[in-house]
């Protein structure tokens, strides 16, 4: 296969624990070629396709010095058999048209994987509210008094930007609602800009777990990214230590359930956060955590991946 992803500037990952890594890893070891791009090279012109400025590349099995490329080209994204959207959040405007161009070359026959009107229409944020049953007290608003409100019904609050990522602008508030109005104002810019409330979950200290979602089947080992020292946030990029766990029999419920709703929408893959049993977010623009588990439990989930990927394209060319 010719697969193109779609990602940030490849110089920037880190190879030693980057999941697009693994990825390209595993695919180049079954023969399939690489090409890359960032979502600023892609354009659209009227009477033409979504096009894309790419960059061939080998992977060199070196983790510093990670790949070679043979120059840059113009290329049609309907001429790769599959197209994986990897760029990080935040989801903001530029996220939103890359999605629209996107959805362009699906038109005109590419295969993208996450489908992009299933990235668009799954904030990871937000995902959750069509779950109720699954998640823990939680609140999305622009105003200041339903947070003083929420904050009075539960005491202790997380505070979140719905744009954020690895752990950004995220804020507890205690019983004492000790900076609660300047926190507030932060995040929701004085009134103008929704944000997220969650109830504090203790379960916590035993790690914010990762549940990766492949065709809404989950992989049997989880990411539990466990907080460190004073720090409330067990994301990975705020400090936290990953440790592979494996899926429980209540997670491995819950994850096929929500998996046998978003899988059928073109969500490949999916990276469910879970705090004890409650769902905080569902991420589907580039989930992480297949190094850790594979390094620390030899799950192959890149192959998991790579399979699924094969599956889809196949399954499109016998249509």
């Amino acid at each position: 296969m010719k697969l193109l992803f779609v990602a940030d500037p490849i110089e920037s990952f880190k190879a030693y624990k980057d999941t697009t890594y693994t990825m390209m890893r595993e695919a180049q070891r079954r023969g399939h070629a690489i090409t890359v791009c960032e979502p600023r090279h892609l354009r659209w012109q009227s009477g033409g396709k979504v096009m894309a400025q790419v960059r061939d590349i080998r992977l060199t099995g070196d983790e510093q010095v990670w790949f070679t490329e043979a120059g840059t080209r113009d290329a049609a994204l309907a001429s790769f058999d599959a197209v994986l959207m990897r760029k990080d959040p935040p989801f903001d405007a530029e996220f939103i048209y890359a999605t629209h161009l996107l959805e362009q070359a699906e038109r005109e026959g590419a295969c993208v994987i996450n489908q992009p009107a299933a990235l668009r229409n799954h904030p990871e944020k937000l995902a959750v509210m069509e779950f109720p049953q699954f998640v823990g007290p939680t609140l999305v608003t622009r105003s200041a008094d339903d947070v003083k409100r929420f904050h009075a019904e539960h005491g202790d609050i997380v505070c979140k930007p719905l744009d954020g990522m690895g752990g950004m602008g995220i804020f507890r508030v205690g019983p004492d609602g000790l900076n609660l109005g300047s926190i507030t104002e932060t995040l929701n810019h004085h009134g103008a800009t929704t944000f997220m409330v969650q109830k504090f979950l203790p379960e916590i200290v035993a790690g914010d777990k990762r549940i990766i979602l492949i065709d809404g089947e989950p992989a049997p080992y989880v990411l539990a990214r466990i907080p460190q020292g004073s720090e409330v946030r067990g994301n990975l990029a705020a400090g936290g230590k990953g440790v592979a766990q494996p899926l429980t029999p209540e997670d491995r419920a819950t994850a096929r359930a929500i998996g046998a709703v978003l899988a059928p929408r073109g969500l490949l893959f999916v990276g469910l956060d879970i705090i004890g049993t409650r769902i905080t977010e569902i991420n589907v623009t580039s989930p992480t955590g297949f190094r850790e588990i594979l390094d620390q439990t030899g799950c192959d989930v890149p192959a998991l991946f790579v399979d699924a990927v094969e599956r889809v394209v196949a399954a499109g060319a016998h249509a």
